[in-house]
């Protein structure tokens, strides 16, 4: 009698053992799946925040050379400022030198409002202070300002599926131990469980870091 109630129990234990590893080898198959595609979806991510990087450097030192242009004309304008107000420069040159005077200061004009489309992006400006170009195209800059906050946005939104790939490789790990453990099924249904937690810890981040980015 004992016997056969022992090997009853030593049955059920069997099949509970080889239910929870059926579900576990189920549950490591949709999370493995699950962090392929976030992975795929960060790697894109990832490519996206390296080229708003390069932007960042490029635009930058877009936003420098006109700066550079604009301190030596208004030098420039100093200058002439100065030969007028020094009396050197004879009356009959005094109309061309105010001339040179209003085109340089027309220069400088436009180096400004050059820098500011640069800094902040051609939809910040509006379509009536369009000012720079790109290959003959207006209204297509992104400003560097729009750049970093892209950079910062595309890093942010990586982090999260970082995480979410730590959560969906636990969550195998898990998997992997409870296919491993034998005739301990509340041991392995603890390990589903957790298994469940994390990997679904690992979705929703995942979703949150694809819903971040732009």
């Amino acid at each position: 009698m004992f016997q056969n109630k022992n090997n009853r129990e030593t049955v059920e234990v069997s099949v509970a053992s080889e239910r929870a590893e059926a579900v576990g080898g189920v549950l490591i198959a949709l999370f493995a799946a699950l962090m392929a595609i976030s992975q795929m979806v960060n790697g894109e991510l990832e490519e996206e925040m390296m080229i708003a990087h390069n932007n960042v450097v490029s635009y930058s030192n877009w936003y420098q050379s006109k700066s550079i242009k604009e301190s030596l004309k208004e030098s420039e304008l100093d200058y002439l400022t100065a030969l007028i107000s020094s009396g050197i420069v004879t009356d009959d040159k005094v109309q061309v030198i105010e001339e040179k005077i209003a085109s340089v200061q027309k220069n400088i004009n436009k180096y400004s409002a050059e820098k500011t489309e640069i800094l902040n992006g051609s939809a910040f400006v509006g379509k009536e202070n369009w000012k720079q170009d790109i290959e003959g195209e207006m209204g297509i800059i992104t400003g560097v300002k729009e750049w970093q906050q892209l950079a910062a946005t595309y890093d942010y939104a990586t982090k999260k599926f970082d995480y979410g790939m730590l959560f969906f490789q636990i969550c195998i790990v898990l998997g992997a131990v409870c296919i491993i453990i034998y005739d301990n099924p509340i041991l392995q249904k603890i390990l589903i469980i957790l298994m469940i937690i994390f990997g679904i810890t690992g979705t929703i981040l995942s979703i949150y870091g694809y819903l971040l980015a732009p």
